[in-house]
């Protein structure tokens, strides 16, 4: 019986932490992000329905990885709250709105209004300290997104973190923004097919 060949997509995770890293010592690799959130989309928008998430998600592979091979996982089940639609567009939502909250931020910046500010946030509140990063090169709306971005980024991979500690592994994955966005676009093209 022959086991199950690895295949290229089976290293996606290596991509997630090599994200969080290379944004450690360079902000500007936060642009890399966009990827995460618009092939998702594009994905789903063509009739891939979720393959993204079940078959490319780097974050989700982590997490799997994290919970199972090293067994920091729980493994509980998670609260069914946070399956709950009310939670997951919630979510969505407060995420969207922390997203938009970034592009005004960085079209201030743009416009001259605001100076650029050199601070990565995790969970939208606490400082991450940033004095080791030189970006004297670069033009402050586009440092400024970066910042912003990588904030998300960073916040979102904790929270999955945390949550794959507390219960299952891939638990991110049931409230995650992206999967719930991916899933609003494949019932729409569902419903759209449906009427013909």
């Amino acid at each position: 019986m022959q086991k199950n060949k690895k295949k290229l997509t089976d290293y996606m995770w290596i991509l997630s932490i090599t994200y969080l890293i290379l944004g450690l010592f360079n902000i500007l690799f936060a642009w890399l992000g966009l990827l995460c959130f618009f092939i998702p989309l594009i994905i789903a928008l063509v009739g891939g329905g979720k393959k993204y998430c079940n078959r490319y998600c780097g974050r989700g592979q982590m997490l799997e990885l994290m919970g199972t091979k090293l067994k920091l996982s729980r493994n509980r089940d998670i609260p069914h709250f946070l399956k709950s639609k009310w939670f997951r567009y919630g979510f969505l939502v407060f995420f969207l709105s922390m997203f938009i909250v970034m592009l005004f931020t960085t079209y201030l910046v743009f416009s001259g209004v605001k100076d650029l500010k050199q601070v990565v946030t995790l969970i939208w509140t606490f400082k991450v300290p940033w004095n080791w990063v030189d970006i004297s090169g670069v033009t402050p709306w586009i440092a400024q997104f970066a910042f912003g971005f990588y904030s998300i980024m960073l916040t979102s991979s904790v929270l999955g973190i945390i949550t794959m500690m507390l219960y299952k592994p891939k638990s991110w994955c049931v409230y995650c923004p992206m999967g719930t966005m991916t899933q609003l676009v494949c019932k729409a093209k569902y419903k759209e097919k449906t009427k013909y």
